[in-house]
């Protein structure tokens, strides 16, 4: 299922695609910017495939970097430390895996190489510059020349910003061409990184004739294909096509996309060339659940499913269907086909099964229900969901101090802090000092948010 919740405050600078410097605070941005997470397992499972043979090849664990979707149309990717953020329209706009592999492989050249870090570094630099350049106009104007103190300033900041930017295309240059490598030792074609830029430069942001290259961040879109394309051709790996499999699995989920974003008209656009195959009969299916008739998708994902039998997510989004339709009974069973098929033990997939079980009312499923939510919160720490259903359950049981965490849990994970702390002060009088449940309520008592400028 596709839902987009607030994520976690974490304020960052953010180096990407498209990204200008940045500072991120997820727990505020959707009020302020429109910025929200995007959940779904299937789109989520496939990112994490496509990401973590480059982390392999970059030295990096597969665990070492989080993969997050955001609800935003435009096409742009961007990391933040050890996250890496795609938007769920730069997946839809990719004709093919290789194209987001491509940004994957860009993304996860800023992190190995560090750049975030020393982005940081010059800023702290320039800050410090900045100051002096104030100090320097100060004694401009003590010397009785205004006009000469905004010309030292004025210049001062010009400078800076103009380094500034000259490292971050530097960075940008860096990036491209360590992508390009973890591409070639994945044995993957960098053909989809070209034709990333190829489209960007077709973006209005690029396309003024008079746009001075020293005032961006980014080298020009046109720059860089070229820069690419001398490196890349040279490439035995150039020419290779992605694995059909692997390309259904695409076409699937940017049918999910175009269904939950734009209905049967953008299922109907983005397959217009064949409406009958697998993918737009999916993105149709969900439109029609999605347009009020949950009983007609799930009959039409039905017919889909015999021919992907170990599909997963299709009882996923079954079961997803089922629940809407008010059919408890059904929802677990697809929830459980969707499980046992799962070799990952993905933990969104456990957390929809343990809310099924939840939603039977049957005292007899309440302790599987917890089992399944605990196992799905053990390996998705995000899931604010997750943890409500949890709550739920824990109260049902008399567990009235577990609810309380849970709960705070949960507020806390919706970006809403305050309610957050006041359940974590009810809840942890009541738990062991020092335990790990005792430490996370703590880190909830204490948390600050950052404020957003």
């Amino acid at each position: 299922m596709l839902a987009a919740i607030v994520r976690v405050a974490f304020p960052v600078l953010a180096i990407g695609l498209m990204f200008h410097l940045l500072t991120l605070d997820f727990a505020n941005a959707q009020k302020k910017r429109n910025i929200a997470w995007v959940r779904d397992a299937e789109i989520e499972t496939l990112m994490n495939d496509y990401a973590r043979p480059l982390f392999s090849a970059g030295g990096l664990s597969k665990n070492a970097v989080e993969v997050f979707l955001l609800n935003r149309e435009d096409f742009n990717a961007f990391v933040t430390g050890t996250r890496m953020f795609i938007n769920i329209g730069a997946i839809m706009k990719s004709d093919t895996p290789n194209e987001i592999i491509g940004v994957l492989a860009h993304e996860t050249g800023h992190i190995i190489r560090g750049h975030l870090t020393g982005l940081r570094d010059r800023l702290q630099k320039a800050q410090a510059l900045a100051v002096l350049s104030v100090l320097a106009g100060a004694g401009a104007v003590a010397a009785g020349s205004t006009e000469a103190a905004g010309a030292i300033f004025m210049g001062s900041q010009q400078g800076i910003m103009r380094n500034l930017l000259a490292y971050q295309r530097e960075d940008e240059v860096d990036a491209d061409h360590t992508g390009v490598t973890l591409l070639d030792k994945t044995g993957q074609s960098s053909l989809g990184m070209i034709n990333t830029f190829k489209r960007l430069s077709k973006n209005s942001l690029f396309k003024s004739s008079g746009l001075d290259p020293y005032a961006i961040s980014h080298p020009l879109p046109r720059e860089r294909v070229a820069l690419l394309n001398e490196i890349a051709q040279k490439s035995p790996h150039f020419t290779k096509k992605d694995p059909p499999a692997l390309q259904l699995r695409h076409d699937m989920a940017r049918a999910k996309i175009a269904a939950f974003s734009a209905g049967p008209g953008g299922v109907r656009a983005l397959f217009r060339n064949d409406l009958k195959s697998a993918p737009a009969r999916y993105g149709y299916a969900i439109s029609t659940y999605l347009s009020g008739s949950p009983k007609k998708g799930i009959e039409q994902l039905g017919r889909l499913v015999k021919e992907q039998p170990n599909n997963e997510f299709i009882y996923e989004i079954m079961g997803e269907m089922a629940l809407k339709a008010g059919n408890v009974g059904a929802a677990v069973k697809y929830y459980s086909k969707a499980v046992s098929l799962n070799d990952r033990q993905n933990g969104l997939l456990m957390i929809q099964l343990g809310h099924s079980l939840l939603q039977t009312n049957n005292k007899a499923n309440l302790e599987p229900a917890i089992n399944y939510l605990k196992a799905g919160l053990s390996r998705d720490r995000y899931s604010s969901d997750g943890y409500g259903y949890m709550a739920r359950a824990y109260a049902i049981q008399g567990k009235q101090n577990l609810a309380i965490a849970a709960s705070a849990e949960q507020k806390f994970l919706q970006g809403n802090f305050a309610e957050a702390k006041k359940f974590a002060l009810r809840a942890q009088p009541k738990v062991k000092t020092g335990s790990p449940q005792w430490l996370r309520l703590q880190d909830i008592i204490d948390y600050k948010p950052p404020k957003l400028r």
